[in-house]
């Protein structure tokens, strides 16, 4: 008998961390999704997806997929499990955090961080939680909190261009950006005004598939991206470049700008830098007399000891010119200030009673060996750091939406504090990570298929709702139903805790913000997503209006000041250079970067069969003039290493890597690694000078064959 099928169109929201943050349509059939698209409806997502995403059946429907509550009952770190049941998962979590929390619940740690970037899944039941316990508080920096924090410093909030309007500049510069690999729905639109007569110019140590493809790619030493932003003003006042009707309304502290810029000529930061004077000069005079031009900014740069400065350094240009007066002018670095959410409805702050201590994630392998990293800053306005005992010492660690022990700097700390028997940890996962393999307790999660959520974005200004498209494989939960059951295990009894949540999403749209109004449940059901109150042509500061104290772009911060850090632009140093640490240069010569590979998201996608793959194996891209230096031939096995540690990878002999400079395309799980190692076993747990970030940038290695 035959019987007929059910078919369904389910709409839905990328939940990985990229700027585009894709409007997915999902075809579900007899309760089985057959294919995942991007919506053509969408204006950013225009009806593809990158190629990760693209096949985001694979990693649903993957067989390595966690579908049961686990416990284990093997060595801490062999990943071997036995199947339990979520009642008895639960009741262990909850005698735990009860046992430690008697003591002081501060000795509690929760861990996560963009395995998705959904507010319902990734930042409420999650926060009410662990504020209700009393547990630390979380210090969110991996990825982009210096960046931000450089930002708010001289523009306010996360807010920039529209990148609807890219195709309409007459030049682009992608200042520390791969846009192909991580922002690739912006790149129809950079093409588009390439055709259109636009120059678009790379900044990047490292010819990536982007840089191949613009008009011109200059390639500075890793980390002084702030010095070349400086010998630019520097140009730019001297010649009379600048928009000075713009600059007299609209800026802030220009005369004392002026001065600073003096310290920074052409000549000077050519050393710096490693970059041709003239070079450095023809980009000032090409920035500052094309009309309209953008700065494409990405968090690559700022992932240094100075990498905040940096990026506030940048973020004066703009105003310098007046390109701010243009829709299709200014600067974006991330649109997700222009949101507006009430991301405070869903954290519920008021629910903490004890005052927590904060931990940052970037020095999770300090915590988990005792310690915590404090900074401070010297005469120059560089950040120095040192360690004290951590006290309490972190007796637990709940892991959620990331993968520290692949992704964490200086990897063998992580590792000596995962591997601690006295360290309860509990780890939900989609896939047994190499974290996941640490785990006391490993739950099972959800995919974006298989639950609610509501996400912003950083690289459009669209709101999108994701549907579950399937119900849940397995005994998969999604972080917020965990969230509820733990919290009534625990015994909290406040009625924050029975939301639903679509009741969730309700509350985080639900926003006294001007941007938000308009933006309504049923409409995002309907079409899957609206856009914010803005207009078409959204430029956000053309006549001013910085949502900084003065209201203006903040040359000059009184805000930093009080803080203790220079108030003006200023270029602050790797903390590991050849020029400004010559006696560690003497060992390890060379600098290492590693941004991500094509077909991995972070750690996400990485352990995949196709994507796996694709990217075959570790790979280090090196110099001709530094490999002969080391007998090395394209092919040749290598190691890298430095005090920190060591990792194993391919050789690639090629000039995409400037001299000095060695690139690993990151980030490969420890375990399907030849030697379990991955680039972070030689990054540091350092700090940046504003928004206590990750200095994964910021490391001399040295590199030798190995056969």
């Amino acid at each position: 008998m035959q019987t007929s099928s059910t078919l369904k169109v389910v709409r839905g929201a990328c939940p990985h961390d990229c700027p585009d943050t894709c409007a997915l349509v999902t075809t579900v059939m007899d309760g089985s999704a057959i294919s995942v698209k991007g919506a053509e409806d969408h204006p950013t997502t225009n009806g593809f997806l990158c190629t990760k995403v693209n096949r985001y059946l694979e990693r649903t429907y993957s067989p390595q997929r966690v579908l049961y509550p686990m416990k284990r009952v093997g060595e801490k770190g062999k990943g071997i499990f036995q199947r339990i049941t979520w009642d008895e998962a639960l009741d262990t979590i909850a005698a735990n955090f009860k046992a430690i929390a008697t003591d002081n619940p501060q000795a509690i740690q929760p861990y996560s961080y963009a395995g998705t970037m959904g507010l319902v899944q990734g930042e409420s039941m999650d926060r009410r939680f662990f504020h209700k316990l009393g547990a630390s508080l979380l210090e969110r920096t991996i990825c982009a909190s210096a960046g931000a924090a450089g930002y708010k410093a001289t523009i306010g909030l996360s807010m920039g261009t529209d990148p609807e309007r890219f195709n309409e500049a007459r030049l682009i510069l992608i200042w520390g950006s791969n846009v192909i690999t991580s922002n690739v729905h912006l790149w129809p639109k950079i093409l588009e005004a390439q055709r259109n007569g636009a120059r678009i110019i790379a900044i990047d140590p490292y010819r990536s598939l982007t840089a191949e493809k613009c008009d011109q790619h200059i390639a500075p030493l890793p980390g002084t991206d702030g010095a070349l932003a400086l010998a630019m003003m520097h140009v730019i006042i001297k010649e009379n470049l600048i928009d000075a009707d713009y600059v007299e309304k609209y800026t802030l502290g220009f005369e004392l700008l002026r001065e600073r810029v003096l310290e920074y000529p052409p000549s000077k930061v050519a050393k710096i830098t490693g970059l041709d004077e003239a070079t450095i000069v023809n980009l000032a005079r090409e920035y500052a007399t094309t009309k309209p031009s953008i700065i494409r900014l990405n968090y690559g740069m700022q992932r240094h000891a100075g990498g905040g400065m940096a990026v506030r350094t940048v973020a004066c240009l703009p105003a310098l010119i007046g390109s701010w007066r243009d829709a299709a002018g200014g600067m974006l670095l991330s649109t997700s200030g222009t949101f507006g959410m009430n991301t405070t409805a869903l954290a519920r702050p008021d629910l903490i009673w004890n005052s927590p201590r904060t931990i940052n994630m970037s020095a999770i392998g300090d915590a988990l060996t005792g310690f915590q990293r404090v900074q401070s800053f010297n005469a120059k306005g560089a950040p120095t750091e040192t360690l004290e005992p951590l006290d309490p010492p972190v007796r637990a660690i709940y892991v959620y939406n990331s993968n520290p022990v692949a992704i964490a700097p200086d990897s063998r700390k992580v590792i000596a504090g995962f591997q601690r028997d006295d360290l309860f940890t509990v780890v939900h996962e989609i896939f047994q990570t190499d974290t996941a393999d640490y785990a006391d307790i490993l739950l099972p999660a959800t995919t974006q298929l298989e639950q609610w959520d509501v996400h912003r974005a950083y690289g459009h200004l669209y709101v999108l709702l994701n549907q579950p498209a399937i119900a849940p494989i397995g005994e998969a939960k999604p972080n917020s139903e965990v969230f509820r059951l733990l919290a009534e295990r625990m015994g909290f009894t406040d009625d924050c805790f029975k939301d639903s949540d679509e009741e969730l999403i309700l509350q985080a749209i639900t926003s006294p913000n001007p941007r938000m109004q308009g933006i309504a449940l049923e409409e995002l059901k309907e079409k899957g997503w609206q856009r914010l109150n803005v207009p078409e042509r959204f430029a956000p500061f053309a006549e001013g209006n910085f949502p900084t104290p003065s209201g203006k772009c903040e040359f000059f911060s009184e805000t930093l000041a009080k803080q203790g850090i220079d108030p003006l632009p200023v270029y602050i140093a790797p903390r590991e250079t050849v020029q400004d640490a010559p006696q560690l240069a003497r060992k390890y010569p060379l600098a290492v970067i590693s941004p991500p590979a094509h077909n991995f998201l972070n750690s996400s996608f990485a352990n995949l069969p196709s994507f796996v793959k694709a990217e075959k194996e570790p790979h280090l891209d090196i110099h001709p003039n530094d490999a002969g230096l080391r007998g090395i031939k394209d092919g040749d096995r290598v190691r890298i290493f430095n005090d920190r540690g060591e990792f194993h990878a391919k050789a690639r002999v090629t000039d995409k890597a400037r001299s000095g400079v060695v690139v690993a395309l990151s980030v490969w799980w420890k375990k399907l690694t030849s030697d379990g190692c991955n680039a972070n076993d030689v990054t540091s747990q350092g700090l940046t000078d504003l928004g206590a970030a990750a200095t994964f940038y910021d490391s001399l290695v040295e590199i030798e064959k190995l056969w």
